[in-house]
C-alpha cells in the first residue's frame, strides 16, 4: 500500500523547526557575529567565511552542507537527510532573511559568548526533538559513529570543533576568540542537554541488602515511590542478597538513600545519575520524540 503524506506531523516539525531555527538565529547574528569568535561545528565555519567574503551566514551554511548531505546520504538514510534538509532551509531563512536585518549586540564578547552558546544550544535541541538536525557536523559525527561504532561521539564532536574554534582564534588575529568560542559551545552542549534530558533526568537509587521488601515499603511510605527488587548473588562471598532499584528526583533521592539506611545500616548504597526517566511518576511516554504509551498498569516509578 502507498504511504499517505502525514500533514500533521510535517506541519508540527515545521513548527518546531522554526522556533528551533529563530533561538539558533539568535545566537548566531544577534550575539557571534559582532563578538568576533567562532563557536564550534558548521556555525563557526560559516561566520569564519561570512568573516572573509561577506556571504550570508545561512547561505554560506547550505553551501558547505551540499558535499556533506551527498556524502552522508547513504550512510544515514533518505529520510532523516530530507527532513535535516527542510530544518536547513527554514534556519537559513531566518539566519539570513529576518536575523540579519535585526539589531545585533555590541556589548561585552564574553556575555555574547555565553548568550550565543545558550541559544544556540536551545535552538539545536528544540530541533532535535523532532528526529531532524541542522545538518553539518551533525552529519559526520553520525556517519563517523555508524561506519566506526567503536569510535566515542564526544571525541569526534571534541576535536572537530577544536578546529573549528582554533581556526577561529587564527581569523580573528587574538587568543581570547579562541577562549570565547570553548565558553560557547560548553554553554551550548550544557543547555542542550537541560532541554533535551532536563525534564526527564533523575537519580537511580542501587540498593543491596538482605531486607529488600522493607527497604521498598520504607522507600514507598517515604516519597511515595516504587521499587524493583531482584536476587543477587555475592561473587566474593557467594551469598544471596538483594538488589533494589529506585528511580526518583534529585530532590528525592536523600529521602531514599535515608529511608534504606534506617532499615539496614549495612545497606550497600549506589546513587547514580539518570539521563532521562520516562513513565509513570516521571516524563509522560508520550512526549516528542517517543512512542505512544502502551496500556501499562500504574507502578508508581517501578523500573
Amino acid at each position: 500500500m502507498k504511504k499517505t503524506w502525514d500533514w500533521k506531523t510535517f506541519l508540527v516539525d515545521t513548527l518546531y523547526y522554526m522556533g528551533g531555527s529563530v533561538l539558533y538565529a539568535l545566537a548566531l547574528q544577534t550575539f557571534a557575529v559582532n563578538a568576533k569568535f567562532a563557536p564550534g561545528g558548521i556555525s563557526g565555519l560559516s561566520i569564519i567565511l561570512n568573516h572573509y567574503t561577506g556571504w550570508p551566514i545561512g547561505v554560506v551554511s547550505l553551501l558547505l552542507n551540499i558535499p556533506i548531505v551527498l556524502v552522508c546520504w547513504r550512510i544515514l538514510g533518505h529520510k532523516f537527510l530530507l527532513k535535516s534538509i527542510w530544518a536547513m532551509i527554514i534556519n537559513a531563512f531566518f539566519l539570513d532573511i529576518v536575523f540579519q536585518y535585526l539589531p545585533a549586540y555590541n556589548g561585552n564578547p564574553l556575555l555574547a559568548s555565553m548568550f550565543t552558546g545558550v541559544f544556540l544550544g536551545a535552538g539545536l535541541a528544540v530541533i532535535y526533538m523532532r528526529g531532524s538536525s541542522t545538518g553539518g557536523s551533525d552529519f559526520i559525527i553520525m556517519s563517523v559513529k555508524k561506519l566506526r561504532p567503536h569510535f566515542s561521539v564526544g571525541q569526534i564532536s571534541l576535536a572537530f570543533d577544536a578546529i573549528v574554534i582554533l581556526a577561529g582564534g587564527l581569523v580573528f588575529g587574538n587568543v581570547d576568540a579562541v577562549l570565547y568560542g570553548i565558553i560557547s559551545s560548553f554553554a551550548c552542549t550544557l543547555t542542550m542537554d537541560n532541554v533535551l534530558y532536563g525534564a526527564g533526568s533523575g537519580k537511580l537509587a542501587i540498593i543491596i541488602t538482605n531486607h529488600g521488601q522493607k527497604i521498598a515499603d520504607a522507600i514507598s511510605a517515604e516519597v511515595d515511590r516504587g521499587s524493583t527488587l531482584v536476587k543477587a548473588t555475592g561473587t566474593y562471598t557467594g551469598q544471596e542478597r538483594e538488589m533494589l532499584y529506585c528511580a526518583c528526583g534529585k530532590n528525592e533521592i536523600y529521602k531514599v538513600r535515608t529511608a534504606a539506611r534506617a532499615v539496614d545500616p549495612d545497606a550497600l548504597v549506589m546513587v547514580t545519575e539518570a539521563s532521562e526517566v520516562i513513565g509513570e511518576g516521571f516524563v509522560p511516554p508520550n512526549i516528542p520524540g517517543n512512542e505512544p504509551p502502551a496500556q501499562r498498569p500504574n507502578t508508581n516509578g517501578d523500573t
